[in-house]
């Protein structure tokens, strides 16, 4: 049974940095796509990042270009999501994700795994 556990969310000022992880166990996650999504109060879920897990192919929303990177610890089984730059609007609870295939979809729906999530704050 797949298991994403994610940990590193907290308060943090604007400006700041925050390293979101997520820990995947209970499969072979070689043939996955790995994704970073979040929610904030009153909105849809909506995309953030996603890496494939044997290419290491990237997306990154654009709205978090150039800030945000997301990278892989293939013996580690861990994903991560480096934060720089914070600002208010990234307040929200951020999800790891994972679905079966290779392909990039951006649609939280098609992802059949998901964590419980971490609370991010980021204060003006």
């Amino acid at each position: 049974q797949v298991q994403l556990v994610e940990s590193g969310g907290g308060l943090v000022q604007a400006g700041g940095s925050l390293r979101l992880s997520c820990a995947a166990s209970g499969r072979t996650f070689s043939s996955y796509t790995m994704g970073w999504f979040r929610q904030a109060p009153g909105k849809e879920r909506e995309f953030v990042a996603l890496i494939t897990w044997r290419g290491g192919s990237t997306s990154h929303a654009d709205s978090v270009k150039g800030r945000f990177t997301i990278s892989r610890d293939n013996a580690k089984n861990t994903v991560y999501l480096q934060m720089n730059s914070l600002k208010p609007e990234d307040t929200a609870v951020y999800y790891c994700a994972a679905r079966d295939g290779s392909i990039i979809y951006t649609t939280p729906s098609v992802y059949s795994h998901w964590g419980q999530g971490t609370q991010v704050t980021v204060s003006s």
